[in-house]
Order: structure tokens, then C-alpha cells, then sequence
């Protein structure tokens, strides 16, 4: 079982970071230089955090990534994803069961707030 959506975002909020964008889709979070999004589409919470595509080479020795990219038009803080048939923003999405699990990759992956 994962985390839900709303669940992350609280995370999120305790480790510092700023909504600052709500879509039907996503919400943005921003701490500093750094932006995440959580996919509120995520019902089972598979693929609610999503981080920015140049963090992936750090963020695997923290945790696998769900899958190795997801699209959505709302992410507009992250590069373009040519690949694809449509060309929509990018990033890359992680799943976390425990909230500890969540706090430990954030505190890793973003340093100490």
C-alpha cells in the first residue's frame, strides 16, 4: 500500500515545501530551487511524488522510480517529453508506503531543511 496523494502533499508541506499550484491534476510544490509535483490521479499512490528529470541519477540510490517517466500537460515546471506522440512535460514519478519512507528520500534527495 501507498501513500495517497493527500498524504505526500502533507509531507511535503512538513518538510518545507510550498503549494503553489492546483490543477485537476497535480499539486506544485516548491522549496527554493526545488519543484516536485504529487499527481492527484494516483489514486493507489503508485506514482504520487514526481520529481524534476535531472534529479534521476541521484534519486535512484534513494529509491526505484514507479516507472521510468510520466507525462501530463500540468507539469509545467519540468521539461518537454519529445519522445512521446504528444509532446507534454515530464517527470519522474515514486511511490512511498510509509510517510518515514517519504521523509528519509526528501531529506536525501533535497539535503536538510
Amino acid at each position: 500500500m501507498y501513500l495517497r496523494p493527500d498524504e505526500v502533499a502533507r509531507v511535503l508541506e512538513k518538510a518545507g515545501f510550498t503549494m503553489d499550484v492546483v490543477t485537476p491534476k497535480t499539486y506544485g510544490y516548491r522549496r527554493g530551487e526545488n519543484y516536485v509535483y504529487v499527481n492527484r490521479e494516483a489514486r493507489m499512490g503508485r506514482t504520487a511524488l514526481i520529481i524534476h528529470p535531472t534529479l534521476k541519477e541521484r534519486s535512484q540510490t534513494l529509491a526505484d522510480p514507479a516507472t521510468d517517466v510520466k507525462t501530463c500537460d500540468h507539469y509545467q515546471h519540468f521539461p518537454l517529453y519529445l519522445a512521446g506522440e504528444t509532446h507534454q512535460h515530464y517527470g519522474i514519478p515514486h511511490g512511498f508506503s510509509s510517510r518515514i519512507a517519504l521523509e528519509r528520500y526528501l531529506s536525501g534527495l533535497f539535503g536538510e531543511h
